[in-house]
């Protein structure tokens, strides 16, 4: 088999365009690459600036290159008898066939792979498949991206080695693909049912590193083997070791490992801190800047405490990021490094674990939604099955709709077999539950401990000592959990799961089941199950109806929140009910009495069938159905609730956006104040509760933090030791602030014409003078959505990227990812980028704020927190939104300087900073960089001025 792998470079990606440069690599059959064309072709149009760009490729390049008829004389032999391979293959292929066509020839009919689908199937947990960043993991040389050439031979360079990772893959796992492509008239299934024929000719295959069972090679093998870490050890290994000798010798293991590890002052701090709380059972909020270590700071107490007292330590993330990190990252370097041996586990919310019985039941009935789509992403799973230790969908790199495809494989407890399930001594989500159970520190997340807590303690392994990181965001978490918080598909999915069609749903499933099983009782369960069918259409077109009132409820004005276009939001107040409230109450009664109904007869029907048959193939099936009958009855209370607006001390309130309208409806009914019950489940319940982020103080006092979380009577008692850790990193000489003192203010979450174009003007010159690498946080995204376009306008010619958030596609990691892989770019975004993005080094040189982030007083939990405050004379601006807009201020601000060697220069265009009282309390809460102001045009020039200086002074340092 011959294979050539194409690119082209055009003037664009309409059909108008032009190719203006081929490369061609041919692979042979003995799959090495035997030889590359390459030419420029002169097009009849001229290369756009931002093509130039993008690919380097000048009019001199081209103006004496041969015409297109000349170049496809060349190629087309090359064309023969081959197999067209390309990345993003389509492009090309579309390109090439109206090349043929211009020139004379006919097109081309030969089979056509995409490298694309071989890397999504092949490398299931790859971060991006991004061309140059798939060369760089792979260690493939690339160096001309976006040139004809050098993209064809990578991409030539990256198929072989998909094929090697085909050659890798047990024969079983390659017959499971060639079945799921098989109903596919494709080439891809007709490449993997080659692939299949080949490699049951090599005969005998190697089976070792696997473990087969019912049809799948895994990589698992039983969890019940999983045992604790130190069960063949008699003694305590830190029987008489105080905590400071095993930090002694953790320190030295750490010198060895790492040549240049020095301590920190500040991490020792936070050890003793930690390590204190722990042994006086008290509570702690330690406030760690970038830098301290802080995960090592809690880690090695945990690991000390419950090694010593044999009782397991809870640490919480709010991110899951965070959790990875500290999968991937610290547990590993700790458990080279501490003498002995112990057990840290990750424990996740159950949707993340992959259900291997509802796995193999969705590939063996091929119940697949959108077949080009699902038959894909199960592909990516039976390649991963291979690979994966812990089935947790953050591995997975899956498409948009494979996160539709997750949801309907996921681990739930409702359709939980338990242990009368042939996958249960395989699962994922009751080894990570044993791995739990058996480990010494168990690390979960926020959303987890509140889950835990409305499931009556019955998912986490019990623990009295319990760290959270992150913790400014516990009491927003604590709100959505211990509140209610229901979006349009909530109910739309669990209706579709059960009954699409006739064909499609688990209760057409089992009703085809039943028609195959002869008796009187099955014909009368069929009669019932059909009786259900018009039903459940009557609750999805009620359910329709409810939510495109509620959302005509929304006024339709535009800057209703910062964030998504077009976001609409609407309070309901209990005692201010709207207008017709009582014909929504009216539909909102029906859905509930017809799911009442519902659920009722569904149950029986089971229990029956239950009762009668003993047959396993239907088992699955019925725990399936009655897990949906169950989210059915809680989605329905969970409307009740919210229709019936009858508390006072819940916040009520609807979201939609204006794209999607009632599609897009979110309903929330949250508690206005989650002090008392946080001090209820943690403070009052736990020995020790340790809370550690780097944004818990305001002007130097944590009593913002100790009243949101309910810590004031823990103060009062003595039972509360905080500590606010120096930071590592010299800011005076590493950061600079900056403020245009006479910069113009705006109002409201839109700027007017004189501000948008001092903003981008100012933005432009600024990241001329940082040669990019700028990250400008917005509070609102119609503002991003202003100064994108001339931003990137201006920026163009120097050939800097714009990259916007919610303008060019892809999710923040995505995004990041993207301003870090280029030279020279600027990244726009909004609220989710404040924090929690990471972009060490060289990447970033320059964050600009664009406004102090204050919530929109007008969001419903912050105007009803407001009047909760003004009623007990209390000024709600003061002890409220300057707070919040601090600790997300310092959150933005953390972005800049991520290790000692980072350096930078933050630009803030929100004068308040320098004109109101409040100001000084943001100044104040920083870590002490320089800070300076001055009129806008001497800006740039101090901005370089200093960053010259800083380089020569770097530059004497190395």
């Amino acid at each position: 088999m011959k294979y050539a792998v194409l690119d082209f470079e055009t003037t664009g990606n309409q059909s108008s365009d032009e190719i203006i440069q081929v490369g061609l690599a041919i692979i042979d059959d003995n799959l090495t690459v035997s030889q590359v064309y390459h030419s420029y072709i002169k097009p009849t149009i001229p290369i756009p600036p931002f093509i130039t760009g993008l690919t380097g490729i000048t009019e001199d390049d081209v103006k004496d290159a041969p015409d297109l008829d000349e170049v496809m004389m060349e190629m087309v032999p090359l064309l023969n008898d081959v197999v067209l391979v390309g990345h993003n293959v389509a492009f090309d292929f579309n390109y090439l066939q109206s090349a043929l066509d211009k020139t004379g020839y006919l097109p081309f009919t030969g089979r056509i792979l995409d490298t694309m689908d071989f890397l999504k199937i092949l490398y299931p947990s790859l971060g991006s498949y991004q061309l140059g960043l798939v060369s760089a993991e792979f260690g493939i040389e690339h160096d001309r991206p976006h040139q004809a050439d050098s993209d064809a031979l990578a991409t030539a360079y990256i198929f072989l080695k998909c094929l090697d990772e085909l050659n890798d893959l047990p024969l079983l796992t390659v017959q499971r693909l060639a079945d799921l492509f098989a109903g596919e008239d494709s080439d891809l299934g007709w490449f993997f049912d080659a692939a299949l024929q080949e490699r049951q000719l090599q005969g005998e295959q190697d089976m070792d590193g696997f473990t087969y069972y019912r049809q799948y090679a895994l990589q698992v093998e039983d969890w019940m083997d999983i045992m604790p870490a130190r069960e063949n050890m008699l003694d305590n290994p830190l029987d008489n070791i105080s905590f400071t000798e095993f930090k002694e010798q953790v320190s030295e293991h750490l010198r060895a490992k790492l040549p240049g590890y020095e301590e920190r002052e500040a991490q020792n701090m936070m050890l003793a801190e930690v390590m204190r709380a722990f042994d006086e059972d008290k509570h702690l909020l330690v406030e760690a800047g970038t830098g301290t270590g802080k995960s090592l700071g809690y880690l090695l107490p945990a690991i000390y405490h419950s090694v010593k007292h044999d009782e397991n330590v809870m640490v919480s993330t709010h991110t899951i990021n965070l959790q990875e990190q500290l999968r991937e990252r610290d547990i590993p370097l700790l458990t080279d490094v501490v003498p002995f041996p112990f057990r840290a586990a990750v424990f996740k919310g159950r949707q993340h674990y992959l259900c291997l019985r509802k796995f193999e039941h969705k590939i063996s009935r091929r119940d697949f939604v959108s077949p080009k789509e699902d038959v894909m992403t199960a592909a990516q799973m039976i390649v991963w099955l291979t690979q994966t230790e812990t089935g947790d969908d953050e591995e997975l790199n899956l498409s948009s709709r494979g996160g539709d495809f997750w949801e309907t494989v996921a681990s739930d407890s409702d359709s939980c077999l338990g242990r009368s399930c042939p996958w249960f001594r395989k699962c994922y989500y009751h080894r990570a539950k044993h791995e739990a159970g058996v480990a010494d520190v168990v690390i979960t997340n926020h959303s987890k401990l509140f889950t835990d807590i409305q499931a009556g303690h019955q998912l986490l392994p019990g623990y009295e000592r319990l760290v959270i990181d992150e913790a400014h965001h516990l009491e927003d978490v604590a709100g959505k959990h211990l509140g209610l918080h229901m979006k349009y598909f909530t109910v739309v999915h669990t209706l579709t799961r059960l009954f699409k069609d006739s064909k499609t749903g688990q209760l057409p499933s089992l009703r085809m089941l039943l028609q195959s099983t002869p008796g009187e009782k099955a014909a009368d369960w069929c009669s019932v199950i059909d009786g259900i069918y018009p039903s459940l259409l009557d609750v999805k077109e009620s359910w329709d109806k409810l939510s495109e009132m509620l959302f005509a409820l929304m006024p339709e004005r535009s800057d209703a929140a910062p964030g998504d276009p077009g976001q609409f939001v609407l309070r309901l107040l209990p005692h201010k009910k709207p207008k017709d409230w009582d014909t929504l109450s009216a539909l909102e009664n029906h859905i509930y009495v017809l799911l009442g109904d519902i659920v009722r007869k569904g149950e029986r029907v089971l229990n029956d069938i239950r009762d009668e048959q003993e047959d396993y193939g239907a088992d699955s099936l019925l725990t399936d159905i009655s897990g949906l009958l169950k989210d059915l009855a809680t989605e329905r209370e969970a409307i009740r609730t919210f229709m019936k607006l009858d508390d006072e001390d819940t916040v009520y309130w609807i979201e939609g956006n204006g794209n999607y309208r009632s599609r897009s409806l979110q309903i929330y009914a949250v508690p206005i104040d989650v002090s008392q019950q946080l001090k209820n489940y943690f403070f009052d319940k736990k020995k020790s509760v340790v809370m550690t982020s780097a944004t818990l103080s305001v002007d130097k006092s944590f009593q913002y933090m100790i009243e949101q979380l309910g810590l004031q009577e823990a103060a009062d008692s003595e039972r509360l030791l905080t500590s606010m850790l120096p930071s590592p990193f010299n800011y005076r000489n590493q950061a600079l602030l900056v403020i245009p003192r006479d910069f113009p203010s705006v109002k409201g979450s839109v700027g007017d014409e004189h501000f948008v174009k001092m903003l981008v003007q100012s933005l432009a010159e600024t990241a001329i003078a940082t040669r990019g690498r700028m990250l400008v946080l917005f509070t609102s995204y119609r503002m991003l959505r202003q100064v994108y376009d001339p931003l990137k306008e201006q920026l163009s010619s120097e050939g800097i990227t714009v990259i916007g958030q919610g303008m060019d596609s892809g999710s923040r990691t995505k995004l990041t990812r993207r301003f870090q892989g280029q030279e020279a770019s600027v990244l726009l975004g909004t609220s989710s980028f404040w924090e929690g993005v990471d972009i060490p080094g060289e990447a970033l040189t320059s964050l600009a704020i664009v406004r102090l982030p204050f919530q929109p007083p007008n969001h419903p939990l912050v105007e009803a927190k407001s009047e909760r405050l003004q009623k007990e004379k209390k000024n709600p601006f003061m002890k409220l939104s300057v707070p919040q807009a601090v600790i997300r201020f310092k959150q933005g601000f953390g972005r800049l300087v991520r290790s000692s060697q980072d350096r930078g220069i933050v630009v803030v265009y929100d004068t308040r900073i320098l004109e109101s009282y409040y100001g000084k309390y943001f100044l104040y809460s920083l870590p002490g960089p320089k800070m300076e102001h001055m009129p806008t045009e001497q800006m740039v020039p101090r901005i370089s001025e200093w960053l010259d200086v800083h380089e020569v002074q770097g530059a004497k340092e190395q």
